[in-house]
């Protein structure tokens, strides 16, 4: 049998096994887990511990996913009703209310911080953050991160790139305005327009600090997960979840660095009159003195990052929807292998295809070819998994846990999401859908909304294990059905008025004659959205109450396998209070034939299920 790479750190065992020799390090581990006990400063504010600080991500995430539904309300007002009088908001916006219209530089400013905290905030840090953080040490077995203070200044500089961001909200010029790509040459000019002058400044000062953050978490994922697996635990008995958290790290290694210097030598165009991005450029009829530089090297940066970025938003949520389908279909994943292939695939696929989101700047035919062909490739894997989910609902005894819901949700808007994808990746069609409609609705079925149902059914399936209680099934099916319909409502017709033409960041589409036919579809799809926003409260009540007055967990309330539900209900520093368990089976070993019960936990031995073992687990046995 495979085994890891040994740990000092790490007393190991299981049952079946020797015990491992008590050690000096468990002395202090028990040593520093009664000093959590004893100052809630560094229990609760500078946790080393990794599912604290999981926490820490997760309530941030959640603050920061109000904030940008909420902004994405006020502009969905604008487009639904471009006529209404909105005097009613002037207490809250203030002067961006200008004679009972919204100011059309702050509705771009609106468009441009909704994408930047939903894309980075919410759906990487949030989603990533916290289960990247919760997840991995439990289900690899280990005591926790390879680096635990490496890992509490990962959420701290979140914190404070989360800081940065919120204050520029409030700044009299507005915050940064320049959509969330922030194309030069609007956001290399701080005099083009209001929201490029110090609300840029702040979003990119911002984004390094977040960026360092994602660094300093991506680092210590992949070294727990290389370096920590406990005896017995090798690459081929991971669970998907960690496979997806491991390869979602690694993008992110290797992606963000891109998106800093770009970030960086923007700073140099704006401050110090550089020329990288910046190139015959007129303000008021006098010419600059910038020459030579090329915007469209900065879309290039930009994308090198972007496109692995969506990756990094939906893999741990593919990851996730594996375990919890698998769990509550009450059957092994289908082609555990496949699954693996498939995930390496996209992650190397997602590095070749970037361009595609430039088929409009003028590109070579030839090189647009071949970035068509690469994105198109891209469906094979992507096609795997959902062929492998399918395969894994067929004919299994399925429990409608809330959770569950959301990850057949997820399943379901990752096809249509996906299939208006091969429709984009062609670069002739692309053209003529670029900058409408048609695509917001991709991107936010196939990403955006796709990503939340994944985080939702992580939220619902292992808030036993963070809070030791459970959430209120009930309100998750509320929760689910209000969500499910209210995306399909909002996008779907997205899709047909943007085949018609109708243009996406634009702030009144009154004076296009064209459009006009779209008005009470667009009031439509803002209704939907609106109430979309509201049905989340329904999660934060029942997530919130659940942590103070949920009915109590018991230690395995979903007859999972994996390892984190050997721990204690709500596990102390360290995870487990004794020996780590050693692992002996792949973790889907669900409705076994022959079996006692419909499942068998990975750190059973096959020496203790001799009426399942098959032929080869006989050999392992003896």
């Amino acid at each position: 049998m495979a085994t890891s790479i040994p740990v000092s750190s790490q007393s190991q065992g299981g049952v079946g096994t020797a015990p491992v020799p008590h050690t000096e390090h468990d002395d202090h581990l028990h040593e520093h887990d009664d000093h959590h006990d004893q100052h809630w400063m560094w229990k609760y504010v500078f946790s080393q511990d990794h599912k604290m600080i999981a926490r820490q991500f997760l309530i941030t995430g959640m603050i920061w996913a109000i904030i940008g539904g909420a902004l994405s309300s006020l502009f969905r007002l604008q487009l639904g009703w471009p006529e209404a009088t909105l005097d009613w908001l002037k207490p809250v916006l203030g002067k961006w209310i200008e004679g009972g219209k919204l100011d059309p530089e702050f509705y771009l400013a609106l468009v441009t911080m909704h994408g930047t905290i939903m894309v980075f905030f919410v759906l990487t840090a949030g989603l990533s953050g916290t289960f990247s953080n919760f997840l991995i040490p439990l289900q690899v077995g280990a005591r926790d991160m390879a680096s635990g203070f490496m890992n509490m200044l990962s959420y701290w500089f979140f914190f404070v790139s989360s800081i940065i961001m919120f204050a520029s909200l409030f700044l009299e010029t507005g915050p940064a305005a320049s959509g969330w790509t922030i194309y030069p040459p609007l956001s290399a000019l701080p005099q083009a327009i209001s929201g490029s002058g110090m609300g840029m400044t702040m979003w990119l000062v911002s984004m390094v600090f977040f960026i360092v953050s994602q660094l300093l978490g991506g680092v210590n994922y992949v070294t727990t997960v290389i370096n920590m697996r406990t005896r017995g635990m090798s690459m081929s008995k991971l669970p998907l979840t960690i496979w997806a958290f491991f390869l979602t790290a690694i993008l992110g290694i290797l992606s963000f660095p891109v998106l800093f210097a770009a970030a960086l030598l923007l700073v140099f165009d704006r401050s110090f009159g550089t020329s990288f991005f910046l190139s015959d450029i007129y303000i008021a009829g006098q010419a600059l003195h910038n020459q030579g530089g090329s915007p469209v090297l900065f879309q290039h940066l930009f994308w090198f990052l972007g496109h692995p970025e969506v990756y990094i938003v939906i893999m741990p949520a593919m990851g996730m929807v594996s375990e919890i389908l698998a769990t509550n279909a009450r059957k092994p994943i289908f082609g555990y292998r496949a699954m693996i292939g498939s995930l390496i695939g996209i992650s190397l696929l997602s590095f070749v295809v970037w361009a595609h989101h430039m088929f409009v700047t003028g590109m070579n035919p030839f090189l647009g070819s071949v970035f068509m062909f690469l994105t198109l490739i891209i469906a094979v894997p992507s096609g795997v998994k959902v062929f492998n989910w399918l395969a894994t609902l067929w004919r299994g005894n399925i429990r409608f846990t809330a959770a569950m819901l959301f990850s057949i949700g997820f399943v379901s808007l990752f096809i249509s999401g996906g299939l208006t994808g091969i429709i984009l990746g062609n670069a002739t069609l692309d053209i003529q859908m670029h900058n409408t409609y048609f695509v917001v609705a991709h991107f936010h079925l196939v990403m955006g909304s796709s990503a939340f149902f994944g985080l939702f059914a992580g939220v619902y399936h292992w808030f036993p294990k963070m809070f030791g209680r459970m959430m209120d099934e009930k309100l998750g099916y509320i929760h689910f059905w209000l969500t499910f319909a209210g995306v399909y409502l909002v996008f779907m017709p997205m899709h047909y008025v943007g085949i018609a033409g109708f243009p996406r960041r634009y702030y009144s589409w009154t004076g296009f004659d064209a459009f006009s036919q779209f008005a009470d579809l667009n009031k439509f799809i803002s209704a939907a959205a609106i109430l979309a926003f509201f049905a989340q409260f329904v999660f934060i009540f029942n997530f919130f109450y659940s942590i103070f007055r949920g009915r109590r967990a018991t230690e395995n309330p979903w007859n999972s396998t994996t390892l984190e539900w050997t721990t204690p209900i709500v596990p102390g520093h360290g995870n487990w209070p004794g020996e780590i368990p050693a692992v002996y089976r792949w973790p889907y070993d669900y409705s076994k034939p022959g079996a006692e019960e419909d499942f068998i936990p990975q750190n059973v031995p096959y020496s203790q299920t001799p009426s399942s073992n098959l032929p080869y687990e006989r050999e392992l046995a003896e």
